[in-house]
């Protein structure tokens, strides 16, 4: 039965009839004229619109009418896991004073629907769509907390994993009973001719702690593919279903309240044999549909690319301006460029990456961050670095080194996480602060590598907030939490190194924040005035122009932006001794917004990890 707009709303139907044309063109498209499978995702729409509480269409019409509203200077975000952080839901909604008090209006919070208590890769594999972890709270603690938040002026942002599901899903657990609806929401294969033909093509993930992208399922008699782990079972979007029941379970997360949803490993989401099943064109049209439907279903909504690849490979997510995928994408690139810098000691890749960035659309945003929930992975641009003489696996090596501690002179501590013997490949784990090297110096009780390591850190956060788009901090960052080694003796998380920086959130140094002196206030009382700065000029809106300056000095990053009358030249020093800048921007006298300062922007002496914005009305 075709879907009919008879009953529906004025506003619903001018939202959907701007769209129409091209959704039926592309699901049609994609699934071959399945008008029946279309007209059900129609129905679905429809239904979820009706149940939008009226207080989150009034928020969808706000949005509509300044559809910018994510891209200035006002957005400042911080990611946590609940439990990490305040134990459960109801915790973090008594906690919203504090995120206040960090400045933050955007919270992440990462993974907390239904998963198996061991095999959840951190909540990634999920078991049930429509219920939050038991630990956690309840679907309505969730709403609770969103309609608080929004009384607040803070907006939600959640994950939806995309990819795939935990083999504990209802789907799954049918499926390998051997249902053949459900076997089609997956890849099941009698034998492996398939999987192996996939497998010539197909880079592996975890090539040491899962390798290969299938599963043999003894009691089901069956391959199954697994991109990632074998309890994660890749969905099939070449079913319609398939993209259906999902469609179904984001507008049901949205409806609780949700402002942004963040799509976990959309790259993966098509498989083709023949090819790495990375990046397909379907992903793009999947990607361009979801979009059209929070466009008609909620306007409001923002829809958060999780794309962790080259530049060349990112950018293609956020679409065109005129057919636009995701609003937002992670500046993955960069921030693992900011530590190959601290490393280094040299700033000239992250220039390069700064000035590629400056070029795009002032409608792309990316989400800036220093340390996320994951590992940091080196994923550089070797074949530029090849021109300072830097050879991949021996740079790699070095990096891997610095950051442990294990080399000469290095004060960070860090750990690695799926390190291969064979390739000499592994990605790197730790908290900001024991990355800079607060950790170290509290350990060895040395007063100056300890005033080094914080004005480290700052100048980072400092960096970070410079950058056009939305920063998001770490919860724990705000005040200086080291990694947290207890990991290693709990069953469930010991082989994961990422739970290094997964430490729950230290309340009892989170109360030093206001004690003159401590860690806790040099870094919280630092980092709250530069967000406060960021929020007072127009000079860090998205749409300023933005461009890197020659220091001539390769420690000394330069950036200026500028908007109406106002221009702003950032300096930061990643060496940790003193610098010049050798700059001349001669015209007339500068205030340095951090420190009140007067200073003429030409040869300006930095000391050692020290910042300047520089701002000239």
């Amino acid at each position: 039965m075709e879907f009919s707009l008879d009953a529906c709303t004025e506003e619903y139907k001018g939202r959907f009839l701007a769209h129409y044309d091209e959704l039926k063109w592309l699901y049609c498209e994609l699934y071959e004229n399945r008008m029946d499978a279309f007209n059900d995702l129609c129905d679905r729409m429809y239904r979820y619109y009706q149940q939008r509480r009226e207080s989150l269409r009034e928020l969808d019409q706000q949005r509509m009418e300044h559809p910018d509203w994510y891209r200035g200077n006002q957005l400042l975000g911080m990611m946590m896991y609940v439990d990490a952080f305040a134990g459960d839901l109801e915790g973090v909604r008594k906690q919203l004073d504090y995120i206040e008090e960090c400045n933050v209006n955007y919270i992440h919070l990462m993974p907390l629907l239904d998963a198996p208590e061991e095999k959840n890769d951190g909540g990634y594999a999920v078991s049930d769509f429509r219920k939050v972890k038991p630990d956690l709270g309840t679907m309505e603690d969730l709403e609770r907390l969103a309609e608080e938040c929004h009384h607040r002026g803070i907006s939600l942002c959640l994950d939806f994993v995309m990819n795939h599901t935990s083999e504990e899903h209802e789907w799954a657990r049918k499926a390998r009973k051997g249902d053949p609806t459900y076997q089609g929401y997956y890849y099941f294969y009698e034998d492996d001719t398939i999987p192996k033909e996939y497998e010539r093509t197909v880079p592996q993930v975890f090539p040491t702690t899962a390798p290969g992208n299938f599963t043999w399922l003894a009691d089901a008699g069956k391959y199954v593919m697994t991109t990632f782990y074998p309890y994660q079972w890749d969905l099939d979007y070449g079913n319609p279903a398939v993209l259906n029941e999902m469609m179904d379970n984001v507008l049901n997360l949205i409806n609780q309240g949700i402002d942004i949803i963040r799509i976990d490993a959309v790259p993966y989401i098509w498989k083709q044999l023949g090819t790495d099943c990375r990046n397909l064109p379907q992903v793009h049209t999947i990607v361009r549909i979801m979009r059209m439907i929070c466009e008609i279903v909620c306007p409001g909504v923002l829809l958060l690319g999780e794309v962790v690849m080259a530049p060349d490979k990112v950018v293609p997510y956020f679409g065109t301006v005129e057919k636009p995928e995701c609003h937002m994408l992670y500046n993955v690139t960069t921030m693992a460029t900011t530590w190959n810098c601290v490393a280094t000691k040299d700033i000239r890749l992250l220039k390069q990456q700064m000035d590629i960035v400056s070029r795009l659309p002032k409608e792309y945003v990316f989400l800036n961050y220093l340390r996320c929930h994951d590992d940091i992975g080196w994923g550089l641009d070797y074949p530029w670095l090849e021109q300072l003489g830097l050879e991949e696996v021996s740079h790699k090596k070095y990096l891997n080194d610095f950051f442990l501690g294990q080399y000469p002179g290095s004060f960070a501590r860090g750990e690695l996480y799926n390190s291969d013997p064979t390739s000499g490949d592994a990605r790197l784990c730790g908290t900001t602060a024991s990355l800079c090297g607060i950790e170290k110096a509290l350990y060895e009780h040395k007063a100056d590598d300890l005033e080094k390591a914080i004005r480290l850190d700052v100048m980072l956060h400092a960096y970070m907030l410079v950058q056009s788009g939305i920063p998001v901090i770490y919860s724990g960052d705000e005040i200086g939490q080291e990694n947290d080694y207890s990991y290693h003796e709990d069953p469930k998380k010991c082989e994961d190194s990422r739970y290094l920086h997964r430490g729950k959130f230290p309340w009892d140094l989170a109360e030093k924040r206001t004690e003159k002196g401590s860690v806790q206030e040099r870094l919280f009382a630092k980092i709250c005035r530069l967000e406060q700065i960021r929020r007072l000029h127009s000079v860090f809106e998205s749409d300023a122009a933005v461009w890197t300056v020659d220091t001539w000095d390769n420690s000394v990053l330069g950036i200026i932006r500028a908007k109406d009358d106002e221009k702003l030249v950032a300096l930061f020093n990643f060496s940790d001794t003193e610098r010049t800048a050798w700059i001349k921007e001669e015209d007339g006298m500068y205030t340095d917004l951090i420190s009140a300062k007067k200073l003429p922007a030409i040869d300006v002496k930095l000391p050692g990890y020290g910042v300047y914005w520089l701002l000239k009305n």
